[in-house]
This record gives structure tokens, sequence and C-alpha cells, in this order.
């Protein structure tokens, strides 16, 4: 059957025959109101309807919340929440923003190498989740564990690399939430980089690690169903795939004459229109793409630190069950991985091929989605932009307030002020913090738009700050002979080595030592790499050369003790040893399959075709598209499953205290 198309919305487009760019100088397709309704009410009604739903919970269990329940969650939680859990906590402002910048700038590569550079990271994860289990199943926090095993010296090195971990993230939440409402509503950036964190801090306030959970789960299913939305919008209503390809083939084959007849303004480079440089026979429908590959691997490095070094994802590993942290891992890792991979590859290849005037600097403020909503939906698509991205913000907002609630509660407050703590204490603290923390990154946030720093720059910095801890962290949890003292040599000269690298290449290549210069994608790529792969190196050869050790991890939980008796998620079944030997080889082999799969098999299969025929193009928009619903209907459906019992029995307020939620 001939798929029918609207011709109208094929470029040159009347309505932008005057603009210069798409946002600069319209009119924002919402009001301003509508950024305070979204950031302040629908902030409060949504923490009223979690923080109602956690009490009730807790009534109907008569589960008091004490210091380990408010951190950890009971250690109790099942596959589908946690699978929910590390979408939501995963999928930040930049997964749908920048996501679709790549798609917009390289074509297909980008968000392929977005999803598959940043997917596997959860998986290998994973082990690190059963590990826990192993040999620290009363750990808080990643940091507990490493000065149970090596000491105040890596405790004080790794303690600052998560707390910059978490600053990072945070900031780029904020980042792109506010440029994306000061584009659709006008609100004004500053503004709503204060005002949102109050969305967050309310209910995790309140409910803690659980209160977090459960808003990730109505933030995942939300974020799905509209991702199928737009999906279906852009293929089914509004395409084919294979008027897609002959729009962006179109695109590509333009000349500069041609460019300048449709952009106002046009500037080589300023707009997608023309061959890509650096990609094959400069098209955007091909996988051997430079600029591609390059954002891809520094993807990949940067990634590893913001999965590793952030202690959302050992708290959400602490809180499940052993069987539902492998199998949660692995589940959430692959339906994350529809969101860059479905949505971006939509929505950033619609924007190139109806040739809308999204400047390069939109792009990197991550405006694309925003951009290509508007055009197709009017109204309601600015709407269900703002709304998908107001759930990302809050969701990982809600999981780095926790997390750094928790480092500041149990390794500085119990660890070196009042070793005595009671659950009391640890709970005023943790709560005091959220609210610190929350107001303070509104404020830092502030300061970022104030240096011109946009969400592009931030993400692709943020392995070179951070990237030099996740080798030593991995030894710490599998290496008997993972020095301490080789760990802060390590993870130090790697940060100092990076760093280095990064303004030397800046001055050397770029010519000039500046913000624009700094993020240039090589210039990145040498920093990352240079961080990630030296601090690896140097805590191999020390661990083998310099001081080698044989440690014993059957005694590293009895080092890290529980504050209150909440031995929840601790049973004897819980830790039994076997068990978890045979998760952990499940894990493994799961883990390490995939991570080929994603990063090395599905790029060099598609090397062959060179640029996609309409043929493979169209398996590859169908392969996305299943792949998005598949996601979708898993995360919202599963966790529901699993529990139905205990949420009927919550709704009826029966007792069912013995049970697990």
């Amino acid at each position: 059957m001939q798929h029918v198309c609207d011709t109208s919305i094929f470029p040159p487009h009347d309505a932008y025959a005057n603009r210069t760019s798409f946002f600069s100088g319209a009119v924002p397709p919402l009001p301003t109101s509508a950024g305070y309704i979204v950031v302040i009410a629908f902030g409060l009604l949504f923490s009223a309807m979690v923080t109602m739903l956690v009490m009730m919970t807790q009534k109907c269990r008569y589960q008091e919340l004490t210091s380990e329940y408010f951190n950890t969650a009971g250690r109790t939680v099942k596959t589908g929440l946690t699978a929910s859990v590390l979408v939501a906590h995963w999928t930040w402002a930049a997964t749908i923003l920048q996501s679709s910048n790549v798609a917009w700038q390289y074509g297909i590569s980008g968000p392929f190498w977005y999803a598959a550079g940043a997917t596997v990271q959860i998986l290998l994860f994973g082990i690190i989740s059963i590990r826990v289990k192993q040999v620290a199943p009363g750990a808080h926090t990643f940091t507990e564990i490493v000065r149970a095993r090596w000491g105040k010296p890596a405790h004080f090195t790794f303690l600052f690399f998560a707390l910059s971990c978490n600053v990072v993230v945070t900031s780029m939440l904020l980042l792109g939430g506010s440029a994306t409402l000061e584009a659709l509503t006008g609100m004004d950036r500053n503004w709503s980089s204060f005002l949102i964190p109050w969305s967050v801090v309310v209910y995790t306030v309140v409910g803690g690690l659980r209160a977090t959970f459960l808003a990730s789960y109505v933030h995942s299913a939300i974020i799905f169903i509209i991702l199928v939305i737009m999906v279906t919008m852009v293929y089914v209503k509004t395409f084919s795939s294979d008027i897609l390809y002959d729009l962006i083939e179109a695109v590509a084959n333009r000349t500069d004459d041609e460019c300048q007849s449709i952009f106002n303004g046009y500037e080589k480079g300023k707009y997608a229109c023309g061959p890509v440089p650096h990609n094959y026979l400069g098209s955007y429908l091909t996988i051997l793409s430079g600029n591609g590959l390059l954002f891809g691997v520094t993807n990949l490095i940067g990634n590893f630190g913001t999965v590793f070094v952030d202690q959302s994802y050992w708290q959400s590993a602490i809180a499940a069950s052993p069987r539902a942290a492998s199998r949660g891992y692995f589940i959430g890792g692959l339906c994350w991985f529809a969101i860059p991979f479905s949505l971006a590859t939509a929505l950033g290849l619609v924007g190139v091929a109806l040739q809308l005037p999204i400047t390069t600097s939109e792009a990197t403020d991550g405006l694309v989605p925003a951009a290509v909503a508007q055009h197709l939906m009017g109204t309601a698509g600015s709407a269900a932009i703002l709304i998908m991205l107001f759930m990302a913000i809050v969701s990982s907002g809600s999981a780095e307030c926790m997390a750094v609630a928790s480092l500041f509660a149990y390794d500085v407050y119990r660890g070196y002020i009042n070793p005595n703590a009671t659950g009391k204490d640890i709970l005023r603290v943790s709560r005091i913090v959220i609210v610190v923390f929350g107001l303070g990154m509104g404020g830092f946030a502030i300061a970022l738009n104030t240096a011109r720093l946009h969400l592009g720059w931030v993400y692709l910095f943020m392995g070179i700050i951070i990237g030099p801890a996740v080798f030593p962290l991995w030894n710490m949890m599998t290496w008997r002979k993972a020095s301490g003292t080789g760990a802060v040599v390590a993870a130090l000269s790697g940060l100092v080595l990076g760093i280095l690298v990064w303004t030397l290449s800046a001055v050397f290549l770029e010519g000039e030592l500046t913000i624009s210069s700094l993020g240039s994608n090589v210039v990145m790529l040498y920093g990352n790499l240079t961080s990630f792969l030296s601090s690896g190196i140097l805590h191999w050869i020390w661990s083998v050369f310099v001081d080698p050790q044989d440690f014993d991890f059957s005694k590293l939980a009895g080092s890290i003790h529980l504050v209150e008796e909440d031995l929840s998620g601790m049973s004897e079944e819980d830790r039994d040893p076997k068990m978890l030997k045979q998760l952990l080889k499940q894990s493994k082999c799961r883990g390490y399959a995939v991570t080929c799969l994603l990063i090395v098999a599905m790029p060099l299969l598609t090397v062959p075709f060179g640029v996609f025929s309409k043929a493979f193009f169209a398996f590859w928009v169908f392969a996305s598209v299943l792949w998005g619903y598949t996601s979708a209907v898993v995360i919202i459906i599963l966790p529901i499953v699993e529990s139905y019992s205990d949420i009927v029995d919550t709704f009826y307020i029966r007792n069912f205290a013995q049970r697990d939620i």
C-alpha cells in the first residue's frame, strides 16, 4: 500500500522564511505560565501523589521509616521495578536532548553510538551489583566499601570523585531542562534552574529511596508513552521509511547555493544542509562517520564514569534483591537503549529531512526534539516534550539527591563527625543534605548558564573529571591484588594527566584555549581517553609491581556495620553463596556477550552496506520502532504484574507486613 504524505510538510517552509533560527525571534509555542505550571504546580502535585503513596504503603505494611529503609528501600525491590528505576535514573535530559542532537549532526550513527555507548555500562554494572551482594551485603555506599578495604586516604579520594559525579550529572539535568523550558515557554533559564530542584526535594525528603523508586516507575512509564506517540507520529502518521530516506538523501546532495535558497542567512556548518563532513559519501544514512565514531568513543568512556562512580547506581544495586539486581540491570539496560535509539533516530533525522532552521547552537543546547515536535504536532508536541523532559529531570534529580544524602550521612557524618550516630541522626542529616544539595545545585546551574556552558559541552567533559575512578573501583570489587595506594595514585594521576592533555590538545590542535576549542570532538576525545586509560594502566602497574595485595574478600562484610538492626533483604536465602555465584556467572555471560554485540558486532555488520539502501534503512527503522514498543510494554507492565497482589492489598488496606514489595 502506497503511503500518502502531506506534501506541505516538505521543505522549504514558508513559515520559517524570514527566520535565521528555529526559536530565535519566534514566539515560544507555549506561554511562560506553562513553564511555571510544570515546574511548580505539576511538581508539587506529583510530589504530593508520591508522598501519599509512600505513606499508604508504609501504613499498610506497618513499615517503620528507619534510616536503613530510607536509604536502601529495604533491599527487597523486585526485577521490574529495578529495571524501571534504572531506566528513569539513566534517562537524563541529555538522553532525550543530546541524542537527537547527534542524530541531527552525524545521521544514524549518532543515536546508535549514543545508545550503545551508554547501555553497556548498565549491563556490566550488573556484575558489580552481584559482587556487592556477595562481599558487602550491608553496605550503604560504595565509598563505605572503599574505606573498609583501602582505608581513609582512598576514602577521601573516591568521595571526591563520587560527589563530583553527582554535581556534573545534576548540572546536565538543569542545563538541558532550563534551555528547553526557555525555548518552549520563554521561562527565564535562571529561574527554571533554581525552581526545578524543588520538584524533587519534597517527596525525596519525605519518602527517601522508596519514594524515589515509586516516582521513577511513573516517570519511566510517562517517558515511554510519549516515546511511542512520537515514533508513531513520525513513521506511521507523517512519513514512511521510504519517504524519509528520499528526503534525507536529498539533503546530503544539496549544494551551498541550494542551501542558501532554503535558509535565511545560510553559513556553512550553521545548519544541517549539504554533505556531512567526515561521513562516508557525505551521507546521513551510514554508520561510517568519523565524527560519529569520535563521539561514540568519548560517550562510551564518559558514561563508564557516570555509572560506576555514581552512588545512585550502587544504591539501586543495594536496594534490589539479588535475583532482581541480576535481571533488573540487564532488562533495564536493554529497555533504556530504546530511548536514544528509537526516539533520537526519529526526531533527529526528521529535523534534517524537513530542513527546519535549527542552528548548530540550538542543537548543542538540545533543542532538536523540541523543534521537531513543535513542527509536527504544534502546541501538543511542545507540551509532550516538556513533560517528557520534566519526568527525566525530576527522576534523575531525585536519585542524585539521595546519592549525595547517603554519601554525607554515612561517609562524612557517621564516618568522621559522629561515629555513634543513631538511626534518627542519619535520617535528619540525610534530609538536610537533600534540601541543601537541591538548592545549591540550582545556584550552581545559574553560574554555568552565566558562563555559557551548554549541555553538549558538559556531556563530553564529564569523562575527563570522573573517568579516572572507574578502573580502580572495578578492581576493588573483582581483584584481590588491587592496591589501595595504587588506586589513589592512579585516580589522581589520571585526573591530572587527562586535564593536561585536554588543555594542551586545545592549544595545539585548535590554536587557542577557549571554551569553544576545549569543546571540540577531538580535544574532548584525547582528554577522556587519557583520564580513563592512564588510570587503569597505572593501577595495574602499581598493584602488580609496587604494592601487590592478597585481599580476603570474606572479611569485607564484617567491616561494614548497620546503623539499626534492619536485616530486611539480608536473609540466609539472599546471601546463599551458591545462588550468588550462579547469578554472578549469568551476569557476566549476559553483560560481556551483549557488550560485544552492541559495540563490535552490530557496527561491523553494517560496514558492508556503506550508505544504507532504502530496504536496509526500512529494516533499521523497523528495528528501532520494535525496540521502542517492546521496551515500553516491559517497563510499564512488568512492575505491575510482579507486584499486583501487593498493589491490591495496599489500596484495600490489608495487612501484608510479611510480603516484599
